[in-house]
């Protein structure tokens, strides 16, 4: 690889053998972030993720007067629990572009008592929450969107969270659903959580239920579709180390589907939290080797890398990864029951059949997800659109195209600031 401030050229390396460790998971450390916060007692999280999202979570848990104390680099994090009495009645919070951050701020702000606004980006500003606003309403918070639009500035009017029960959609992000889920706890009374409709992302909502489990809150749902939470005891500080990312580690599962060779993904299981270990399996379906091990997951090429039809509702923060993969098979590749990440960092979908369509793939561009044909392919300057993973899983068509250009690579930040750095150390090549 070779770059300049603006972008990075990735290029063409023959088949890989490489064994890998990503950071740590961001679903997860912001997660355990709140749930440490809220807790009784002091907690110490290792293995956290440095990158914008966790850094302006810890931020802003700070600014609302939690005592925080990082390690010199960052990776391992202990809080003084609050034990659900948020400290400050006053703040303005900016939390960029993290969904999960504003998300989960929401809610948990409606246990304080006082006044509090959250900003972001100019994206931000365009991403719903509305859903989470109504959810609150239902329990007894005062929530405001700023401009009406249902979308941030969100402005927290807190005197306490009442409890009762609570009715949300599903299909708009699974994270509205989250941050109920990890507040409901020091609400006055019992909270019930009902699902409309079909619920997105459901591994995310199951890896909220175990950080709140590992922290003391146990809710076992008979589907998820209906909550019962329970208020008699709250979360209690423990030690509790954080796993490898799994979305980040797609990208190196990903790169033997398509530049040959194999890679394994080191501190992952099948019993990981999060969802999207799965993905492996997508690999698999179209001809990829899986093996796992005490190490982690491995994943080898294929003889012959085959085109799918996959619903990537449940890892929808791979459907980027599988894109960048589904180029080079043989045959179509349909991806469906996606509309959501519409909503993400970027309309996903709309950049993504702009982006692989530079390459010379063929794409039917459908409201819940795409159609992918491969055609011949070759070089092109690809725009990320601030997103990380629109950088991330379109370097990866770098490993196997010449001319590979990718614009704005510092956006990876969000999740993963080290990631071209570590494509670099798997590919044997100079670093971005």
């Amino acid at each position: 690889m070779d770059s300049h401030s603006e972008t990075c050229v990735v290029e063409p390396t023959g088949p890989l053998a490489a064994i890998i460790r990503p950071p740590g998971s961001k679903s997860i450390t912001n997660r355990a972030l709140v749930c440490a916060a809220l807790a009784d007692g002091t907690s110490t999280l290792t293995g956290c993720l440095d990158s914008e999202d966790t850094q302006v979570m810890l931020a802003a848990l700070a600014q609302l007067g939690l005592m925080i104390d990082l390690d010199a680099l960052h990776e391992s994090v202990t809080i003084a629990g609050c034990g659900g009495r948020i400290p400050a009645s006053k703040a303005e919070l900016y939390i960029a572009n993290s969904g999960t951050t504003v998300r989960f701020l929401t809610a948990m702000l409606a246990l304080g008592q006082g006044t509090f606004r959250l900003d972001g980006t100019p994206r931000m500003r365009e991403r719903p929450i509305d859903d989470l606003i109504r959810g609150l309403a239902q329990l007894g918070a005062n929530v405001q969107s700023e401009t009406g639009n249902g979308c941030p500035p969100v402005v927290v009017h807190a005197t306490g969270l009442a409890g009762g029960r609570a009715e949300l959609r599903g299909n708009v992000s699974s994270q509205f659903l989250s941050g109920l889920l990890m507040a409901a706890p020091y609400a006055a009374t019992p909270v019930e959580l009902a699902v409309i409709g079909e619920l997105v992302s459901q591994p995310y909502v199951r890896m909220t239920l175990g950080v709140m489990g590992a922290f003391g809150v146990a809710v076992d749902p008979p589907d998820l579709a209906h909550f019962s939470i329970p208020v008699s005891a709250g979360y209690r500080g423990r030690n509790y180390a954080i796993e490898p990312d799994a979305s980040a580690a797609s990208y190196f599962w990903a790169a033997p589907a398509i530049a040959g060779g194999e890679v394994t993904v080191n501190g992952l299981s099948r019993a990981s939290l999060q969802g999207d270990v799965q993905f492996v399996d997508v690999l698999a379906r179209m001809g990829c080797t899986t093996k796992e091990s005490a190490q982690g997951i491995t994943v080898s090429a294929p003889e012959k890398l085959r085109g799918i039809d996959v619903d990537m509702n449940a890892i929808s923060d791979t459907v980027q990864t599988l894109a960048a993969v589904a180029i080079f098979a043989e045959g179509p590749t349909t991806i469906t029951g996606v509309a959501h990440i519409r909503h993400k960092e970027t309309d996903r979908i709309a950049a993504l059949a702009t982006e692989l369509r530079k390459f010379g793939a063929e794409i039917d561009e459908r409201q819940d997800g795409l159609r992918i044909f491969p055609k011949t392919l070759h070089g092109a300057t690809i725009d990320t659109y601030d997103d990380h993973r629109m950088a991330m899983s379109m370097a990866l068509v770098g490993l196997r195209v010449p001319g590979v250009v990718i614009r704005n690579p510092t956006c990876t930040a969000k999740t993963y600031p080290r990631y071209f750095d570590d494509l670099a150390q798997l590919t044997r090549s100079r670093a971005c």
